[in-house]
């Protein structure tokens, strides 16, 4: 039985295979084409003996010749490395003053400033007025004259007790008296010398009815905060000006880059608002203050003699550069950006082939400087190749080329 049921297989599969070579014959006949001959034709007649995959990138000696591609390694150079920091222009407390009256009075005359004016020391804001000027100038001239007086009778009384003619007693309240009326002139002279009314000229002709509002000090003025006709006090802010010589950079630099900041670091900022042009600075105080919110520390910079127009709370971008480190690096242009990855290309040795195959290897760049850019390698490059130092833009053009090819 099991002979006769292997007997049957070996006859249908013979049949089979008769069949098979039968059909191929027939349709080689009847397309009129021979495919074996033309795959053949088709190796030998264009010139590519050897098939290349999709992806690979091959270029000729005579095309790496045309194209000046330029074969190298690492280059071990110093490049300034530099943290980026933000922050503002910002002055220190004795910087900005206010300006406010030095009694209560009525604003008269004032100087039609507006923010951002610069005025000088000492030049005269505006006027305050108030009757009580005029009774502390006439106390101090009616006390001033009493105490001459008093002090001539002084005299006079210790004549008499000299000569026994004089009463003792009378010596002694009179001193007391004289004493009394000196400190009472002192003290009036003294606060009208802090309105700014001389003592030392005032006579019954020449009383004032106002008193000056000075400049305290040189400076723009940010705010204004005071009108002819109003009344104000000592407490109530006129005006606010600030002194740009001691201005400087505050920056905000972030917790895991703050070991690396240190004193003297050169600074390089610019104020977006004011344009693109770059002042130079330098770190001047570390802040001793971690804020918690942000997770920044405060530093402190000073300016060099370029300096930005001052504008209060300014926005600033800054790079506080490290010290110079030796790097690897390549020139800028070994280094091909494609989207957000950024590569370099390889090939190996052959110094005798007829192509040279090129690999793409994904880097990540880091500071540029003088041409060079450092780089850090994903993946090791084997010894026995080298890197596309110059030319590396037409590899990546060739390649492009190879994708468009192959899709098509």
């Amino acid at each position: 039985m099991k002979f006769i049921y292997k007997l049957i297989l070996s006859t249908v599969s013979v049949a089979c295979m008769l069949l098979l070579v039968s059909c191929r014959q027939t349709h080689q006949k009847s397309n009129g084409h021979n495919y074996s001959d033309e795959a053949t034709q088709h190796t030998e007649g264009d010139g590519h003996g050897e098939e290349h995959k999709e992806g690979e990138i091959h270029l000729s000696k005579e095309q790496i010749k045309t194209m000046d591609i330029q074969f190298g390694d690492f280059s071990s150079i110093k490049i300034n490395d530099f943290i980026s920091a933000t922050g503002t222009l910002g002055l220190p407390p004795n910087a900005l003053t206010s300006v406010s009256a030095k009694s209560s009075g009525f604003i008269k005359n004032s100087n039609k400033y507006v923010e951002g004016n610069y005025v000088k020391k000492g030049v005269v804001m505006a006027y305050l007025e108030n009757p009580e000027f005029i009774q502390h100038q006439r106390e101090y001239l009616e006390v001033s004259a009493e105490l001459i007086y008093d002090q001539q009778e002084l005299a006079r009384q210790r004549t008499l007790v000299a000569s026994n003619a004089g009463i003792e007693k009378n010596v002694q309240k009179l001193e007391s008296l004289v004493n009394m009326k000196t400190a009472t002139l002192k003290g009036i002279a003294k606060q009208l010398s802090y309105l700014g009314i001389d003592v030392d000229k005032l006579t019954a002709d020449n009383i004032i009815e106002r008193v000056a509002i000075y400049a305290p000090m040189s400076g723009y003025i940010t705010s204004i905060k005071m009108h002819n006709g109003m009344y104000v006090t000592p407490n109530i802010e006129l005006m606010e000006i600030v002194n740009e010589n001691h201005l400087h950079l505050e920056l905000d630099v972030f917790e895991k880059d703050i070991a690396n900041i240190k004193e003297e670091q050169k600074i390089s900022y610019s104020v977006p608002a004011l344009g693109s042009t770059i002042y130079e600075g330098e770190v001047h105080v570390i802040g001793k203050e971690f804020n918690t919110e942000n997770k920044t520390v405060r530093i402190h910079g000073h300016l060099e003699k370029e300096r930005p127009k001052f504008i209060k709370d300014l926005f600033v971008e800054a790079k506080i550069w490290l010290n110079d480190q030796t790097v690897q690096a390549l020139p800028e242009s070994a280094i091909i950006k494609d989207g957000a990855s950024s590569y370099i290309y390889v090939a190996n040795d052959q110094t005798d082939a007829g192509e040279v195959e090129f690999e793409r290897l994904m880097v990540i760049p880091g500071t540029s400087d003088n041409g060079f850019t450092a780089v850090s390698l994903i993946d090791n490059i084997s010894s026995d190749m080298k890197i596309v130092t110059h030319g590396a833009y037409y590899v990546y053009a060739q390649s492009k080329a190879g994708e468009l090819e192959h899709d098509h």
